[in-house]
């Protein structure tokens, strides 16, 4: 196979692109890099191209080392094939090397080989040859044998027909054809174990869907189901049509004595040797397919959620919302300090609703908060009309978010929260979690576990190296978009700069607070564990504010600085000018930017991606995604109507329909249908995690919780 081909084929992207990209990868570049600064030998291939072309190139090479594998050991046997060999080699699928195997796969004692052992192989060949005049009770005598068991012709037959069994179950082409048929004309069918119990898997207690049509959010559903012993999940095969096949395959002449065996031994093969691998191996094949669409879909939600835009400049009062235990309370500043913390006991059993306001008051007084950032969690609706009454109360204006607390517990709990807070508590600490993930989501949200951020479906069902591997690219993306201050970076945010590892980042956060701030990206090279190639990979990712060079403040490589410096200097102006934002509408005075490059020897693409660094110097790409929605008065579930627009923020996008947060802390559902009235597959094809939304209430169920919204015609 050429790897190369298959993967510009599968990607649509031309093979001088895959070639190039393989190339970097094998030197140890790092996918972001390459996305961003190697721009010129991909032809700008972006982060998520890259990633699934990393993905496909592992798993093309584990299918031709398996290839390998697989012809050295049959070759061992001395049963090697030309005609095999180059199906071997042509098979696109390890599946597909797995059925060409499987007859010289090392077997265990099957009843196939118990009857080869009672020396019934020739009998099987008469049958299976169908030359045979007399009738097979006569051929069968010649193989009676009381030392080995084969006291009857019965005993025999039935020996020579296990060996029929497995040879036709060996078969790669029927495997290969069966498959086929039960992926195009199987039905996925589910059953409940007692149908009295009530459980959220009543809509699948008797349940029938395609396989072929099948979406991936029910298998998982399906799969959970039975997990729990609920559910009995089932394939079920056209077996008429599969077992006509193979009788078409195996009686190849019409012979009365051979026929009647044959056909007992096709539906015997079926049954009990090929139905139930075919059926695991459809099941593996819908679950990983699924596993697959839900992980990318978790992949977008997550990289919205990191990349909403901070609320920069204000001093933010978290609170973490509680019954008995009360609620906590922290202040931090526009930069994410600490400075100060508290718990307050306003709702029930304490109900000290007017000395908690007291001291909500003096912490707004005493440090000028302008924003209350509120958990979503138990609380929080009580906590909110109380928050609401205090801001009526207050001669300045104060405004609140509810922030989705998703992970906060997880975080607080964790080691790093410890570190980070030795001397708070956990409540203490998830406060500080509610405040900082409303001042910058991005540097607070890669503390915790990307699969306890609440934005996926089933997670925890899945492949989770698959799924941390996938979760974890999404965040390395996100951090490497946005860029990091060297100087107040956390190692939490650090590991994830392209080229630097949990150790390296550790390195760094040491190495300022024995140096004090870093004046230069050179200075990197000073950093234990940080050598060359590492600083290659990360240098253009970090941004140093105030530093001696204004270009790391930019984006702009160091390896690209000359050609800066020389671009600045023929267009009039000095590297100074980059901080003080008189550069902007420089892009204008470049009439030829190929006959510059050529001139500055740089890649014309490499030039354009100066200069629009250079226009908007150190520039957060997170300026452009939805700004999260103020609120100064509450609503409450009773207070909605059938009819009533409102402003919501998507909450998370599943293969059904988006959860959208109105503001009466439980989430209402616009189902697939209902987002527009243009026909969709996803509902990511419209609406992405962070979206801010005007939606329709169609119905409340106050009982169920539940709130139907529409998207149309609003």
């Amino acid at each position: 196979m050429d790897i190369i081909k298959t993967l510009a084929q599968e990607l649509k992207i031309k093979t001088s692109q895959a070639d190039a990209a393989v190339k970097l990868i094998d030197e140890g570049n790092t996918i972001p890099f390459i996305a961003r600064y190697r721009k010129e030998a991909t032809g700008s291939l972006n982060d998520e191209v890259l990633r699934q072309l990393f993905e496909r190139l592992n798993y093309l090479r584990s299918l031709e080392e398996k290839k390998q594998q697989v012809i050295a050991s049959i070759e061992e046997q001395g049963k090697l094939t030309e005609e095999l060999k180059a199906q071997i080699e042509a098979a696109q699928t390890l599946v597909v090397v797995d059925d060409l195997y499987r007859p010289y796969r090392p077997k265990r004692r099957t009843r196939a080989t118990i009857a080869k052992e009672k020396g019934l192989e020739p009998l099987a060949n008469i049958i299976k040859l169908q030359m045979t005049n007399k009738p097979l009770e006569e051929e069968a005598r010649a193989f009676l044998n009381p030392e080995k068991e084969v006291n009857t012709v019965e005993d025999a037959i039935n020996g020579a027909s296990d060996i029929i069994a497995e040879a036709v179950s060996d078969e790669a082409d029927y495997r290969i054809r069966i498959r086929e048929m039960t992926a195009k004309k199987g039905m996925v069918t589910s059953t409940a174990k007692n149908p009295d119990t009530e459980s959220v898997y009543e809509m699948y207690y008797e349940f029938s869907e395609s396989v072929s049509k099948i979406a991936g959010h029910r298998i998982l559903a399906l799969n959970r189901g039975e997990a729990e012993k609920i559910l009995t999940v089932k394939i079920e095969a056209p077996c008429e049509d599969i077992i006509r096949y193979l009788e078409k395959q195996v009686i190849v002449k019409d012979n009365p004595h051979t026929s009647p065996v044959l056909k007992a031994v096709t539906a015997d093969s079926y049954q009990r040797l090929i139905a139930p691998a075919i059926e695991r191996e459809i099941r593996s094949s819908l679950t990983e397919s699924a596993e697959d669409g839900a992980i990318r879909v978790f992949g977008k939600n997550l990289e919205q959620l990191l990349m909403q835009p901070p609320i920069v400049g204000q001093v933010v009062l978290g609170w973490d919302p509680a019954f008995r235990t009360g609620c906590k309370i922290c202040v931090a500043d526009p930069t994410g300090k600490i400075l100060t913390t508290t718990v307050i006991y306003p709702t029930a059993p304490q109900n000290k609703v007017e000395e908690s306001k007291a001291v909500i008051k003096d912490l707004i007084y005493k440090y000028n908060v302008t924003l209350i950032s509120l958990g979503n969690g138990t609380a929080s609706r009580e906590s909110e009309m109380i928050i609401v009454d205090l801001l009526k109360e207050l001669d300045r204006p104060v405004q609140y978010v509810i922030v989705n607390e998703a992970g906060a517990s997880v975080y607080s709990a964790s080691k790093l929260a410890t570190e980070e807070f030795p001397n708070f508590d956990v409540g203490q600490r998830s406060a500080a979690s509610m405040a900082r993930r409303l001042q910058d989501p991005l540097a607070e949200l890669v503390k915790i576990d990307p699969k306890s951020i609440g934005v996926g479906q089933y997670q925890h069902d899945m492949n989770q190296k698959k799924l941390t591997e996938a979760l974890s690219g999404v965040v390395e993306d996100c951090v490497n978009k946005v860029g990091v201050d060297l100087n107040t970076a956390s190692a939490s945010l650090l590991e994830y700069i392209s080229g630097i590892s949990k150790a390296v980042a550790k390195n760094i956060v040491t190495y300022r607070e024995e140096n004090g701030r870093f004046e230069s990206r050179s200075q990197l090279l000073k950093v234990a564990k940080l050598g060359p190639k590492a600083y290659e990979q990360c240098a253009g990712f970090t941004r140093i504010l105030n530093g001696k060079n204004p270009l790391d403040t930019t984006a702009v490589h160091p390896e690209s600085y000359d050609a800066a410096k020389k671009l600045l200097s023929r267009l009039g102006y000095e590297p100074a000018d980059i901080t003080v934002g008189n550069l902007k509408g420089i892009s204008k005075k470049i009439t030829d930017y190929k006959k510059l490059a050529d001139e500055l020897e740089i890649g014309e693409i490499t030039l354009r991606d100066i200069v629009k660094e250079l226009e908007k110097p150190a520039r957060d790409p997170r300026e452009d995604m939805p700004k999260p929605i103020l609120r100064s008065d509450v609503l409450e579930m009773k207070d909605l109507t059938e009819g009533m627009i409102l402003k919501g923020t998507v909450r998370n996008v599943i293969d059904f329909g988006v959860f959208v947060d109105i503001g009466v802390h439980q989430d209402g559902l616009v189902h697939i249908s209902q987002i527009c009235d243009r026909f969709i597959k996803h509902p990511l094809e419209a609406v992405h995690v962070g979206d801010v939304v005007d939606v329709k209430v169609m119905s409340v169920d106050i009982a169920k919780k539940r709130i139907q919204l529409t998207m149309k015609g609003v």
